[in-house]
């Protein structure tokens, strides 16, 4: 067989397995290899190494779009100095990522605008980036699927479906009144996951305000013993992100305006 021929049929047997980065890459591998001196070993490895490379770069964004993220924040993104009112090493801590390995929960609580949804989220894009799925969502759309399940018949493909990620962000709990079977929705999604998967969860409601929040005291309760017993709760007491945001950009604006003036 001409070594022509060889080629070929080993772009197609690459084809054939469906590798196709690494068919495409093909050629270039071996025009490296030719003027490198690579080795056969050499050549074989870089050529998987590409393919291994288009599939992961495939699966994280497969993940990501499961994910939902609201922002590509990461953990860089967070001004720990800014924001003083944060456990910045137990924010480190979690960020390793040790807490999923007992289905372990988070809660961040504190008002609005100190930065409990951006640490949730960059959390979440961690594990995502680790390999594992992730899904985000408000406590209000969640009540809201669930409720649209139920009317549908559709309760337990519904639960199978939030109890199935390794991580699961519920965001801006209390932000908005809960429907009527709200809160007994979130229970059970809560208890779906309970000792199996790990849920973050942001509130501007102080865990002693939750049975008066949900006007519910019994299903608030048995909702933190889920929540509580494997947890770690991170307050806030801070200045608002948004706020200083707000301001720096009215800043800006007054300075332009007062150097035209001048």
């Amino acid at each position: 067989m001409s070594e022509a021929r060889r080629f070929q049929q080993l772009r197609s047997h690459l084809s054939y397995l469906k590798l196709n980065d690494a068919a495409e890459a093909l050629n270039r591998v071996c025009d490296q290899a030719r003027a490198e001196g690579m080795s056969l070993t050499a050549a074989l490895e870089r050529l998987l190494e590409i393919e291994v490379e288009a599939t992961e770069a495939r699966r994280l964004a497969s993940r990501l779009r499961f994910a939902c993220l609201p922002e590509p924040w990461t953990l860089n993104d967070f001004d720990f100095a800014a924001q003083p009112g944060v456990d910045e090493k137990l924010v480190r801590d979690l960020s390793t990522l040790r807490f999923l390995d007992d289905a372990s929960n988070v809660l961040f609580v504190g008002p609005p605008g100190v930065g409990k949804t951006m640490l949730a989220v960059a959390l979440a894009r961690a594990t995502v980036d680790a390999g594992h799925r992730v899904y985000f969502t408000t406590a209000a759309e969640l009540a809201a699927k669930c409720h649209k399940a139920a009317l549908e018949g559709r309760w337990k493909t519904c639960m199978n479906f939030f109890s199935g990620p390794k991580l699961m962000v519920i965001d801006e709990l209390g932000y908005l009144p809960l429907p009527e079977d709200g809160a007994s929705a979130l229970f059970q999604v809560i208890n779906q996951r309970y000792l199996k998967s790990s849920t973050i969860l942001t509130t501007n409601v102080g865990i002693a305000d939750w049975a008066s929040a949900f006007g519910d005291a019994t299903v608030a309760a048995v909702m933190l013993d889920r929540l509580l017993h494997r947890a770690a709760v991170v307050g806030i007491d801070g200045p608002s992100y948004r706020l200083r945001g707000h301001q720096n950009q009215a800043e800006v604006l007054r300075q332009g305006v007062n150097a035209r003036v001048s």
